[in-house]
């Protein structure tokens, strides 16, 4: 068994403790979706262009979701709360710095370091309270945690908007820097120290390879829409990407303590928990980028306004997570699931038939079925994360589900950005428009009306727009199949793990039993 060591000041208390991970997760969505709203006013002050902006937002998305398994590790190894803390401090630092950025270059450099931080703190602190709550009440704990990323999520855009107008965008990380300073000072009084007494220091060659993959994979898609997919440098990208993840795989299965113990794959419940946290990225997390840029640059929004607009799609995640898990005393975690992703489906279709410019009520619906749908497995997701591997390895199941949930959110922005861009170059071309019509494609995309009319020289606003709307439509009718069919794959690999037709107990690689991955984790080794 894990043996904590006492804490500091007379003691750890548990919901001080979980306020100071909660502070910190609500820290992380309020700088992703603050800088959302920012990023037009963020590039006409810094002179960004669309590849630059695009990288304020992949940078924090590709360092936190690259690391993310790493900090799990070092949280493992070298003490959950003191991984904790070094995050949310640099977390603080990095975020006042950020108010300071001098250049987009800068910004964006500062953008991937809170990224770094943001993975330490989070990975730390889910580990520790790992440690402090058993069966429901851990599952409420992390719902709990949940709603706070959801506070993050709802507050950012319009907290954001109402301080670019009043003060200027570098305000808006002020409130970064308050949220986990506090964090920082709540957890150096009540956290717990503790350690998996098995660890065996960091696995160097499965980080390495892990976080060199999802880097290539990245910069290879955000090359896309510039390039073409048969650019050396794109294929480059994606060819060491597929590289460095067939040596990751080697490395996991060679040595005795991996980052990612790959027999875990075997359980339908643990697959089920990774395509449960990939399944927002897609339907609801590009949407927090997409969507601002949309009502700022194309319809022509204020900050404020599209902030307030914006709360409709976040909102429900301040209450939908804290009723799933009311929900799982009378339904299974899979039904809840699956019911919320289709729910979140439907909202993209209906999205996709409202057209841009429609009113700002006909927009706010579909937005807010959205918001409603995915915050039931919300509300659910890091509770199951940790409930199936024993608690010893609370840092690994929490990199590991973490990882994949961040790391899909940014492939899936670069993804989707590139292929918004591509959409919105076909209905160009299709439109018989001369000019230059990749780099129209690729502003209208971030947002840039005017730069992509400065390209389109024999356009208008009005005919532009339409294109757009088009493209963006096309767009929503494909995240929502995507949506629609991860729905499908969570209900039934989560239910075969339910219902225990999948193994429930058998040996690990350390002869440990992994009971933890039928149901709740086992207190003990």
């Amino acid at each position: 068994m894990t043996r904590p060591h006492p804490a500091p000041h007379g003691g750890a208390t548990k919901p001080l403790a979980l306020l100071a991970v909660c502070l910190a997760a609500a820290a992380m969505p309020l700088t992703f979706t603050g800088t959302a709203v920012a990023l037009p006013t963020v590039g006409r002050s810094l002179e960004g262009g669309p590849v630059a902006l695009a990288w304020a937002t992949n940078a924090f998305m590709l360092t936190f979701g690259s690391t993310l398994l790493v900090a799990g590790a070092l949280a493992d190894t070298f003490g959950r709360r003191r991984v904790f803390l070094a995050g949310t401090m640099a977390f603080a630092l990095v975020s006042l710095a950020l108010v300071f950025a001098p250049t987009m270059l800068a910004f964006d450099l500062l953008r991937g370091g809170q990224g770094f931080a943001a993975a330490a703190a989070y990975a730390g602190g889910s580990a520790a309270l790992a440690q402090d709550f058993e069966g429901r009440a851990r599952l409420r704990a992390f719902s709990v945690i949940g709603t706070s990323f959801g506070a993050g999520l709802s507050l950012g855009p319009i907290a954001s908007g109402l301080m670019i107008e009043a003060f200027g965008w570098r305000s808006i990380f002020l409130a970064v820097v308050a949220l986990t300073t506090l964090a920082s000072l709540l957890g150096l009084r009540a956290l717990r120290e503790s350690r998996d007494p098995q660890a065996s220091g960091l696995d160097w060659a499965g980080a390495l390879s892990f976080t060199a993959m999802l880097s290539l994979l990245t910069c290879g898609m955000l090359l896309v829409p510039g390039r073409g997919w048969d650019d050396p440098a794109v294929l480059g990208c994606l060819a060491g990407s597929l590289l460095c993840l067939a040596v990751f795989v080697a490395t996991e299965r060679r040595v005795d303590r991996p980052m990612l113990d790959l027999a875990l794959f075997r359980y339908p419940r643990f697959v089920g928990v990774q395509l449960l946290a990939a399944a927002p990225a897609y339907g609801f997390v590009v949407l927090l980028i997409l969507l601002p840029l949309r009502f700022v640059g194309i319809e022509g929004f204020s900050e404020v306004a599209a902030g307030g607009l914006m709360v409709a799609l976040s909102a429900p995640l301040l209450v939908i997570p804290v009723v799933a898990g009311a929900l799982t005393r009378r339904f299974r975690p899979a039904t809840i699931c699956g019911v919320g992703l289709l729910l979140s489906a439907a909202g993209l279709l209906w999205l996709a038939l409202t057209p841009v410019g429609a009113a700002p009520l006909a927009t706010a619906l579909p937005m807010l079925l959205i918001g409603t749908g995915i915050g039931l497995p919300w509300g659910l997701m890091d509770g199951l994360a940790v409930s199936v591997v024993p608690k010893e390895r609370a840092g690994m199941a929490t990199g590991i589900f973490s990882t994949v949930r961040v790391a899909g959110e940014g492939v899936a922005l670069a993804v989707v950005g590139a292929a918004l861009s591509m959409l919105i170059a076909r209905q160009i071309d299709a439109a018989g428009l001369p000019g230059q019509i990749v780099p129209a494609a690729q502003r209208l995309a971030g947002g840039d009306l005017g730069g992509a009319l400065h390209v389109l020289p024999a356009a208008d606003a009005g005919r532009l727009t339409a294109l757009y709307g088009a493209a963006f439509g096309w767009l929503l009718v494909a995240l929502a199949g995507i949506t629609a069919l991860t729905a499908l794959v969570v209900f039934l690999s989560l239910g075969m793990g339910e219902t225990g037709t999948a193994a429930a107990t058998g040996p690990s690689r350390d002869g440990r039993s992994d009971r933890g991955l039928g149901g709740d984790a086992p207190t003990s080794a």
